[in-house]
């Protein structure tokens, strides 16, 4: 007979206290459940999850295969990249974000940008110290908080100020223990652009307070018109990072390849933390993403034709669930209200799961502000919004 598996209290080794707030992501346990059904035989569509179907160009899979041969790149690598990719996302950042980066000290090259929310977490905050976290944000900014030991000051995101914080009542509220500020735009999940007014309000903000503020931007290029950098704006650097990313951009989720950009000295105190956590990226996968650096904005345009396609059909899939949304929202998701008769939107996501076998994110699981929102991904085929709409049609009493 099989034994139960142990519970957390029964474990004789218990997990250390750092652990205590930060849960299991809902994704994780979600897309278990998930892998049930479709053990079951239930056909579940996922539509929830951001990471892009499309694969890279295939100039860059051609650089990553061009290198493998060569017997001298097994090797570790530096910890801050090799200089070719210092210099290819300071080129990047110069010709899209208009913005001047020192390849040699202002680039630190990263495993994917989540990496570096835990590394600015590590290494600037710690017990005592209070962190802004925005509600509705990415759940990882207020996970790296609390592994740090910081206390966590959510700031709330709302609609009718049109998901950008309420600065002036912010700066009211006492902010002396406030160290880092996490913010994110083009906003996810909200779909909220990059205003160039709201990036200058913020290096002000941080200005007044002494705040570190990190902007995490990977979002840029995804049905945007326009790729702003905060670190663009005059005085940013004295008190503000910027995270960036391959992941969304270039199809290159899984590569992992990310970057963190900002003052010299910043970034040292970063690296003092994250050399004791890696040895630097395999070679060729840098030299890759040197590739993928220099892409055309033709490149960037048949991207956004997939996403602006796969949005309209998101759209029908909406109306049909009675949701409101903001058709000029940006980045690779949609984020709706859901009508009055749902309490929230986990609700609905369970509803349309049940019924249906097609999983849509509820906003819940992005903070309290999320309750009432659904969010939908637009990293599957075409076809697969299509079948979407058909079976929750059907499935419509």
């Amino acid at each position: 007979m099989t034994k139960p598996a142990k519970t957390t209290q029964d474990m004789i080794i218990t997990p250390a206290s750092r652990l205590g707030e930060v849960k299991e992501y809902y994704f994780s346990t979600k897309l278990r459940e998930i892998a049930r059904m479709r053990a079951e035989g239930k056909p579940v569509l996922n539509l929830g999850i951001g990471s892009p179907d499309l694969p890279p160009a295939q100039e860059v899979v051609d650089e990553l295969a061009g290198w493998l041969d060569n017997n001298d790149v097994h090797g570790y690598q530096s910890y801050t990249g090799i200089p070719e990719l210092r210099q290819a996302f300071a080129g990047w950042y110069a010709q899209w974000f208009d913005t001047i980066l020192d390849p040699e000290g202002e680039v630190l090259p990263l495993m994917g940008s989540k990496e570096g929310l835990m590394h600015i977490a590590m290494s600037f905050l710690e017990k005592g110290d209070e962190v802004l976290v925005p509600n509705p944000g990415y759940p990882a900014y207020r996970a790296v908080s609390n592994l740090a030991g910081a206390t966590i000051r959510e700031y709330r995101l709302e609609e009718h100020l049109g998901w950008e914080p309420d600065l002036d009542a912010l700066g009211r509220q006492g902010l002396s223990r406030v160290k880092v500020m996490w913010v994110n735009y083009p906003n996810m999940p909200t779909g909220t652009p990059a205003r160039q007014g709201l990036l200058e309000e913020l290096v002000a903000f941080a200005h007044r307070h002494r705040i570190l503020v990190v902007n995490d931007n990977p979002y840029a290029f995804i049905l945007n018109r326009e790729q702003r950098s905060i670190l663009s704006i005059p005085g940013a650097r004295e008190v503000a990072l910027e995270l960036n990313s391959l992941s969304k951009a270039h199809n290159m989720a899984g590569w992992r390849i990310g970057m963190l950009a900002g003052r010299a000295d910043y970034l040292k105190v970063v690296l003092r933390f994250k050399s004791n956590m890696d040895s630097g990226m395999f070679k060729p996968v840098q030299m890759a993403a040197v590739k993928a650096l220099q892409s055309p904005l033709a490149w960037y345009e048949s991207l956004n034709a997939v996403y602006n396609e796969r949005r309209e059909a998101v759209f029908q899939l909406l109306d049909l669930l009675g949701c409101v949304y903001d058709e000029n929202q940006v980045g690779m998701f949609v984020w709706a209200k859901i009508p009055e008769q749902y309490a929230n939107g986990y609700e609905l996501s369970d509803e349309v799961l049940y019924s249906s076998n097609v999983f849509l994110t509820p906003g819940g699981i992005f903070g309290s502000q999320g309750e009432r929102f659904i969010r939908i991904s637009l990293c599957s085929d075409g076809a697969l919004y299509e079948e979407a709409i058909r079976r929750i049609e059907a499935a419509k009493p």
